[in-house]
């Protein structure tokens, strides 16, 4: 019996925990602080538009002469083993790929980058000038701007209200090596653990997150971890199960991004004015043309961390409120609406025609 589907979108999630359309479960154990809810809004405005839309396992699931006759349209979001022979299929189309991580954590989709824009009708990076990268032999036509999906457009109020929190800094990272190609001024894996033992000097820091205690896992063997191991378990206080509680319990959050390196914003600092926590930001260069410099403190204006700490240490609380509202401000309006409606704005562009 032939398939009658007539229109099929596949998303290739970043990884296999995420097939079985788990990419799309608000239920799943992956779904922690509601991290996939950008993914489960586009597939509810898929669907009412009357497309089908799975995980790309599901083609790989069936026999493939059941979509024969379907126009099958395909998205990656970092997953390189599957574009090439999947482009040589009849009526299959390879729309749109996506670099979530930066080089320093995923060197190869870099290197991957001419095949890429060869075989990619779009391929979304943090920024199409090559700051971090090469663009050599690359289609640069082929690059657009790629927007960390974010899960919220307002602020988390029970987390934001809150008003005992501790004039401390946090940091919420887990342990991982870094590709040690990237070494040098543009790694922050390093900064942030000497950002950390110096603070800690203050009894100002506390660490949360994953694998800072495993030393003899894999991703623990670093030299940096190793110099200072000792030290960061003074005052690491466990896993985060919730990092929006966590944060809410503190004035101030060390928030680095994994490297330096233009457009490349995450997560991090909107999760901080998610909770009301004020931001320590160190990552992309250019985070002034993205989010309000009112509502972020910049460790770039700071000759060393003692001095990021005697500055923050006495701000008024007039002066950390003034800061939070100006977060707020900025998660609720239209600035923010490209990390909000990023994926919708080009799914629904391709099937709106």
């Amino acid at each position: 019996m032939k398939n009658q589907l007539k229109h099929l979108i596949l998303l290739d999630p970043s990884s296999y925990h995420f097939y079985g359309d788990e990419l799309f479960n608000a239920e799943s154990h992956f779904n922690r602080d509601n991290c996939l809810a950008g993914g489960i809004r586009l597939r509810d405005k898929l669907v009412s538009q009357g497309a089908a839309i799975h995980t790309a396992d599901y083609f790989f699931s069936q026999n493939a002469d059941l979509f024969q006759e379907t126009d099958i349209e395909y998205s990656s979001f970092g997953c390189l083993q599957d574009f090439q022979k999947l482009s040589a299929l009849p009526n299959f189309h390879l729309n749109y790929f996506f670099i979530l991580e930066p080089p320093v954590v995923y060197p190869l989709v870099y290197k991957k980058l001419p095949e890429l824009t060869q075989y990619f009708k779009r391929v979304y990076v943090y920024n199409t000038h090559g700051d971090g990268y090469s663009l050599r032999h690359v289609c640069k036509e082929k690059l657009h701007q790629l927007y960390f999906v974010q899960p919220y457009h307002q602020v988390l109020l029970p987390n934001w209200e809150r008003k005992d929190r501790h004039h401390k800094i946090v940091m919420i990272n887990g342990n991982r090596r870094p590709s040690f190609r990237y070494h040098g001024d543009r790694e922050l894996y390093s900064q942030r653990i000497q950002a950390m033992i110096a603070l800690s000097r203050f009894n100002a820091i506390d660490l949360y997150g994953f694998g800072w205690d495993n030393k003899w896992s894999r991703d623990s063997c670093w030299l940096t971890y190793w110099l200072n191991v000792h030290r960061l378990l003074k005052f690491y206080k466990g896993h985060c199960h919730s990092k929006y509680s966590i944060l809410s319990q503190y004035q101030f959050c060390l928030c680095f991004e994994n490297m330096r390196m233009d457009g490349y914003i995450t997560e991090k600092i909107f999760d901080c004015l998610y909770a009301g926590t004020i931001p320590l930001y160190l990552g992309a260069p250019n985070i002034s043309q993205y989010v309000p410099v009112e509502a972020y403190v910049d460790c770039r204006q700071f000759d060393s961390w003692e001095d990021l700490w005697h500055f923050i240490d006495q701000l008024s609380l007039v002066q950390i409120n003034k800061m939070r509202e100006a977060g707020k401000t900025f998660i609720e309006g239209k600035q923010f609406d490209p990390f909000y409606n990023f994926l919708e704005t080009i799914f629904m562009s391709s099937i709106i025609r």
